[in-house]
């Protein structure tokens, strides 16, 4: 309670800040509109004689072009607030205000305990945010070819971005690409291939590559991209498994003659390791599954090493398929390790299993009453600790938002993960009876959860880096919603007052006068009476030394 009062503090200081300098502008432009109707007297002070005078030749023309002109000003603060707003996040005068403001009148920023630790925070958060804002590679990317090209036949979209595509072919260019390629013809060509934007050409080069030699890369070219069906991508890569095979084995040999041939069997590895999993996603796709397990479990032995695929997120999604829970359960414990990074794929999968044992027989209603046993206890933090990880997962679970096809690459705790996730366990989710319906209950997710409880902060990059990834025609769902600011709904208000007053004062005159003095006689009725009691209670003499002061 202590924390959230505090908060709540901080937000009004910043709040009154911010707002100082328009509550000013409204308070002049408002005693200046008083001074027009009421004509009131200015009988306070000698000094103010001319000052009266002057307000009381000006003509109604000039109160209403000031009030227009406040009007006008407030709206151009507003649009630049909304625009600011929509870009960045956050409203540039609290902004100032809490940067510039704020030291001045000596607050204090309760979260930074000294300078000696604020290095080192920053140094911490900067180092979290650049790995929570880090993009991955989608482990159960689809095929190019046989799955995006022919949603954009079938639909007229492009399901993949621009940025999207250009860090593929960053990764193709680090995995296929080895400095000895000029060294044989096709990889030469493969080499240029891989740095080619037009797929056409890619294509092309790909297969003159293949007229001068069994070259591996150039049939995982040619099954990523051309192949228009899964049957005619498996084929392609059982040959290249076949050229792979090869020059892995011939690498392998001379691998430690120089560092040039280190550097090859490396790029011959993860030639390797890449057929091997994509034909293993092959056989995912075409329904042996129990193949695809056991290619993927091979795999892992073989290679255990080379982590960066995320080969075990593609073995849980298959066994999940067979519905052996106990082998997924047996991964979940080697890989949902603290000092391993976490994913959607690990924290939802754990969260199902947890889910798995109660769900059919859990019911709110009866949790409520009882109190929640040790299991239910057990589904409920693996959820919330799902949830907290990847907040957007539920609206794609819960079928609350549609699905579209996932991105090459995904951002952790982004929208793209959720959408990468849900798109393939969705099913798994539905299969488990019960699991969806103890999932709804954490739809809508306590705004601190952001903070960080079992995890780090939720990072604030997320929505910029998914607005990148995903495609245009997708909504990108962001975490925490924002709020509209302080300054921006006060802003909207007063243009709104100060415009209705213009043209109200311009067409009514007198009526408006009329309000104006009923306003001011109510507003000032309370002054009056303590006037009137302290004139009656202070002697005579003594209140008028005061009004000579």
């Amino acid at each position: 309670m202590a924390e959230a009062g505090t908060g709540f503090l901080e937000q009004l200081k910043s709040c009154m800040l911010c707002s100082w300098s328009s509550v000013w502008t409204v308070c002049f432009f408002f005693l200046l509109f008083l001074v027009y109707i009421l004509r009131v007297p200015m009988k306070i002070n000698a000094n103010l004689s001319t000052v009266s005078m002057f307000l009381n030749t000006l003509t109604p023309k000039f109160y209403v072009a000031l009030t227009g002109t406040s009007s006008l000003i407030s709206g151009l603060i507003l649009i630049f607030e909304w625009w600011y707003f929509r870009k960045y996040g956050t409203s540039f005068i609290e902004q100032v205000s809490v940067s510039h403001l704020r030291p001045l009148l000596g607050g204090v920023d309760n979260n930074t305990p000294s300078n000696s630790n604020t290095s080192n925070g920053d140094t911490d958060s900067s180092r979290q945010s650049v790995s929570e804002c880090k993009v991955w590679r989608n482990p159960l990317n689809l095929f190019r070819g046989a799955e995006y090209n022919r949603y954009t036949w079938v639909t007229g979209r492009e399901p993949l971005t621009y940025y999207d595509m250009n860090l593929s072919a960053q990764d193709h260019q680090t995995f296929f690409i080895c400095d000895t390629d000029h060294m044989r013809p096709a990889d030469a060509i493969m080499q240029k291939a891989w740095r080619e934007r037009n797929p056409q050409a890619r294509i092309s080069a790909a297969h003159e590559a293949l007229e001068l030699n069994e070259c591996a890369t150039a049939f995982i070219l040619l099954a990523e991209e051309e192949a228009t069906t899964i049957v005619e991508a498996e084929k392609l890569f059982k040959q290249a498994l076949k050229a792979g095979e090869g020059c892995y084995r011939r690498s392998q040999q001379l691998q430690h003659h120089g560092t040039q041939y280190e550097a090859q069997h490396r790029r011959d590895t993860n030639v390797l390791v890449y057929i091997k999993r994509r034909l293993a996603m092959c056989a995912r796709k075409l329904g042996r599954t129990r193949e695809a397990v056991k290619m993927m479990r091979d795999l892992m032995k073989e290679f255990p090493l080379l982590s960066m695929f995320n080969i075990h997120e593609n073995l849980l999604e298959a066994l999940l398929e067979l519905q052996a829970y106990a082998d997924v359960q047996a991964v979940l414990a080697k890989y949902d390790d603290i000092s391993l990074p976490k994913s959607a794929t690990i924290c939802y999968t754990a969260a199902l299993l947890k889910a798995r044992a109660v769900s059919d027989k859990f019911s709110p209603e009866a949790a409520s009453r009882r109190g929640l046993s040790t299991a239910e206890m057990n589904a409920v933090e693996a959820i919330h600790r799902a949830v907290e990880f990847n907040p957007h997962v539920p609206k794609y679970l819960l079928e609350m938002k549609s699905l579209i096809l996932p991105p090459e690459h995904i951002l952790k705790r982004g929208d793209s993960e959720a959408i990468a996730y849900a798109f393939f366990h969705l099913q798994h989710w539905k299969r488990v009876e019960g699991a969806l319906n103890l999932l709804h209950s954490f739809r809508m997710i306590p705004y601190p959860l952001e903070k960080g409880h079992l995890f780090y902060p939720y990072p604030i990059c997320t929505e910029t880096a998914d607005r990148e990834l995903l495609p245009s025609f997708h909504e990108v769902s962001v975490y925490p919603k924002k709020e509209l600011p302080f300054f921006i709904l006060f802003t909207a208000g007063l243009c709104s007052f100060t415009a209705m007053l213009a043209l109200l004062t311009h067409q009514f005159p007198e009526l408006m006068g009329v309000f104006a003095k009923a306003f001011l006689s109510t507003l000032f009725a309370p002054l009056n009476f303590v006037m009137e009691k302290v004139e009656s209670i202070l002697p005579s003499s003594l209140w008028h030394q005061l009004t000579r002061i």
